[in-house]
């Protein structure tokens, strides 16, 4: 099993004298081995980056090897990337860092200047655009943000969206973390699927990373739930990747009350989360 992704691929580049990185048939078994890149679907990650923009941590925050995945197996040097769930801007990190172009969508106004603060701190050695969209993302229109950034259309379209009520990242009701259910839940998300998407080239990828949960005591597939309502927007299934993290904020200095409540309630710890991938 895989847990070469632990090792920062940046500790062995110099960028100043490469190009951004290119996966290709003649270069793929050196490409993967460099850039740590999964071939199978379990994922086994010790902790998160903290390298450059990463830093700082914050509660509900991307991991930044699982966009990154997704850059670099499925983009070419300066395509461009679409985060319609941008946070703290974890996504367009990873875009300057590997030479991709990046627009990241993001309904707070509060964490999107965070996420411009994050941004700003990593170097841009390839010189690429990223930029901000303070917006909804089940209704931005995203033609005029790639008209500014020079290229066509979209290569990936990156969806981290927040499960459903699990963290509650702010009161303002356009955010899925306040969906009165998951049928709302899922008629938002589908939205945002339509509008994200809309620019994604033909044969594009969409990496959509979410997990399950927990409701009243029952596990509820919230995952799944995400998957077919992509599917149902006519979208193929690539893959689906499962995911553990060993070192997390919520499971720091937590991690016996966990798991002395899952053997109470007759239940598991949530150690997983679910990385599917699309192709338009």
């Amino acid at each position: 099993m895989d847990l070469k992704i632990d090792r920062n691929p940046l500790e062995k580049r110099n960028n100043s004298n490469r190009d951004p990185p290119d996966l290709t048939s003649e270069n793929w078994k050196t490409f993967i081995e460099e850039y740590n890149i999964f071939s199978d679907s379990l994922w086994l990650i010790g902790s998160r980056d903290k390298s450059g923009g990463h830093q700082s941590l914050h509660h509900g925050g991307f991991i930044p090897q699982l966009p990154r995945q997704g850059i670099l197996r499925f983009t070419k040097p300066y395509d461009l990337i679409i985060d319609g769930f941008l946070g703290y801007g974890t996504s367009l990190i990873e875009c300057k860092r590997w030479g991709r172009n990046g627009i990241g969508v993001e309904l707070s106004e509060k964490m999107s200047k965070i996420a411009k603060m994050r941004i700003d701190s990593e170097p841009n050695p390839y010189n690429v655009k990223t930029k901000i969209v303070v917006g909804d993302s089940t209704k931005e229109n995203l033609r005029s943000q790639i008209k500014e950034i020079g290229v066509k259309n979209a290569s990936l379209v990156i969806l981290h969206p927040p499960y459903h009520d699990i963290i509650k990242y702010d009161d303002d009701q356009r955010n899925l973390c306040m969906a009165p259910d998951m049928k709302t839940f899922l008629k938002m998300f589908k939205e945002v699927v339509k509008k994200t998407t809309q620019p994604l080239k033909n044969k594009g990828y969409l990496q959509v990373v979410i997990g399950d949960k927990y409701f009243k005591g029952e596990w509820v597939q919230l995952a799944f739930n995400v998957m077919q309502t992509t599917m149902n927007e006519g979208f193929k299934l690539k893959s689906i990747c499962i995911k553990n993290i060993e070192e997390t904020i919520a499971k720091r200095h937590m991690i016996n009350l966990w798991k002395y409540r899952t053997l109470m309630a007759g239940s598991h710890l949530f150690k997983h989360e679910y990385i599917f991938f699309f192709q338009k």
